[in-house]
């Protein structure tokens, strides 16, 4: 990254160029996951209390203290429900803070919500971003400490990459946060699982959009990618700190405007 700042697209300038990107996106077919999936579950998880009184960010509604559990749902999201018109975009929160804000003023000013899962060592260096988040009435969760392969880390060490994270969010915010989502892997281990739950995180957000934008594939195979698989209930996974993402992003307001599907938060999501 070099630091300059790239100017953010408008959706009204990208209409035309939109429906040329989006084109081939039915042919583009549903890409497989490498990444091993642990086994399914198919209880409710519990959820431990952890956390004090929510602190009220300036001119949004304060997170609850304690992540909410959604009945039916399994530990493990990778999705809502197929039978509603909403998608959840949600970001991998770290890199280049001026990319952060223009991610999130261009998705508020095409009405959406994003969910958020902030890396804790990206909130020390800019502790602002929490609450610039949920001002923007978007979810803010727990994306670990410091953004290494939690599924490889022995017990302690994870468990302490989640809860570390989960001390930042709540001192800045009164709450562990919304949700939580391993780093470097699409799917917790049942290991992992077990620690979020035990540092009070009843579900694991996982995603069955994946829009590797991480791999800077250029703007239109951003687009063309979630395109191709976005559909009801999906959740889409992007990243803070891309230029491609910024670039994208409106291209794929458009088209989720145009199958007239609303993006929310994920709590909405479930809700």
């Amino acid at each position: 990254m070099d630091g300059r700042r790239t100017p953010v697209p408008r959706r009204g300038a990208l209409r035309t160029a939109a429906g040329a990107l989006l084109a081939g996106a039915a042919a583009a077919g549903c890409a497989r996951d490498a990444s091993p999936r642990p086994p399914s579950e198919a209880r409710s998880a519990d959820s431990s209390p952890d956390g004090s009184g929510a602190h009220k960010a300036h001119g949004a509604v304060a997170p609850a203290a304690v992540p909410r559990r959604f009945p039916g749902q399994p530990v493990q999201i990778e999705h809502g429900p197929r039978g509603r018109p909403r998608v959840a975009l949600t970001f991998h929160g770290q890199g280049d803070p001026t990319l952060a804000h223009a991610v999130l003023g261009e998705a508020e000013r095409a009405g959406a919500r994003l969910t958020v899962l902030a890396v804790g060592s990206w909130l020390d260096q800019n502790p602002g971003m929490a609450r610039r988040i949920l001002d923007g009435g978007h979810d803010l969760g727990n994306h670990t400490q410091s953004h290494l392969d939690i599924n490889t880390m022995d017990e302690e060490r994870a468990y302490e990459e989640i809860t570390g994270c989960a001390r930042r969010l709540r001192r800045l915010t009164g709450s562990i946060g919304t949700w939580f989502r391993p780093s470097r892997a699409r799917y917790a281990t049942p290991l992992v699982q077990d620690l979020a739950r035990r540092a009070g995180y009843p579900h694991v957000l996982s995603y069955d959009v994946d829009s590797l934008d991480f791999t800077s594939p250029g703007v239109a195979a951003v687009t063309r990618k979630v395109a191709g698989e976005l559909r009801n209930g999906s959740v889409v996974s992007l990243h803070f700190g891309y230029r491609d993402t910024i670039a994208a992003l409106p291209l794929l307001l458009t088209e989720i405007d145009r199958r007239r599907l609303r993006a929310v938060t994920t709590t909405e999501l479930l809700t």
